[in-house]
């Protein structure tokens, strides 16, 4: 009897094998290859015979010293990886007050140099308030600092920040863009998708960014600005979301400009 129970068992569990890990995919990547076969090979983009990408994946655009190519427009920030890499695709799943995501924010998640709550930030420097120092020795973010720790300093004496924070990064998004502090820079230009892989950046973000690309590669910005809104997708099903561009479909316009 126990013999009898064991052969279904195993029998029952070959057959799930067979049909799930066999037949199933090898029928779903047959209809895929024939109805939708761009999408099934991973949407990708080419260019001269040559892969350059794909629709679905962001990727970063840097110039020769590995800094944002100021030539084209720059993607979200990414925590995949190092950068937009699929096998670690994911989020920082970092929480809404966790100072590495935030900075300090007095009478939120501050803390003074021994590591005990503060109504102050004593880390805060000109530029930014809700400055997280860097360790002197590692070089990482301090979130949690301990009494007697070391933390690297700028050569004027303020406390070096880190530089993924929102913060930090509204500042260099409006550095690189020559920005005034007035300008509201748009979410999306400063924190990673869930996926860490958006290839997508809001209309808002593109717009700003807009009048720097163009005077990099010496056009009119209303030129620049206008083949954004020629590269604009609608909202998901029509209500969805919020009006974007793919950055890799733009960069790849403005190098076919007077090309």
């Amino acid at each position: 009897m126990y013999r009898r129970h064991i052969l279904t068992s195993v029998m029952f569990m070959l057959c799930v094998v067979v049909f799930f890990g066999i037949i199933y995919p090898a029928i779903v990547t047959g209809v895929g290859a024939v109805v939708f076969p761009w999408r099934a090979s991973g949407s990708l983009i080419t260019r001269n015979g040559q892969v350059v990408g794909s629709s679905l994946i962001g990727q970063e655009f840097l110039n020769k010293q590995g800094n944002p190519d100021p030539r084209y427009f720059q993607p979200r920030p990414s925590a995949a990886g190092s950068g937009y890499n699929a096998i670690s695709s994911g989020a920082s799943n970092l929480g809404p007050s966790d100072p590495r995501e935030v900075g300090f924010v007095p009478g939120l998640n501050t803390v003074d140099l021994n590591g005990n709550t503060s109504a102050t930030n004593p880390f805060a420097t000109k530029d930014d308030p809700y400055c997280v120092p860097m360790d002197a020795s590692s070089g990482s973010p301090q979130p949690s600092p301990s009494a007697g720790e070391k933390f690297a300093k700028n050569s004027d004496g303020s406390y070096q920040c880190d530089p993924n924070t929102v913060p930090e990064r509204v500042l260099a998004y409006r550095q690189m863009y020559n920005l005034p502090a007035s300008v509201k820079v748009p979410i999306d230009a400063v924190t990673a998708s869930a996926s860490g892989l958006d290839p997508d950046i809001s209309i808002a973000n593109a717009m700003l960014q807009a009048p720097a690309v163009a005077a990099a590669r010496h056009l009119p910005a209303v030129e620049v600005i206008t083949l954004v809104k020629s590269h604009e997708n609608g909202y998901q099903w029509g209500f969805l979301g919020e009006k974007t561009v793919n950055v890799l479909d733009l960069n790849l316009a403005l190098d076919a400009l007077h090309a």
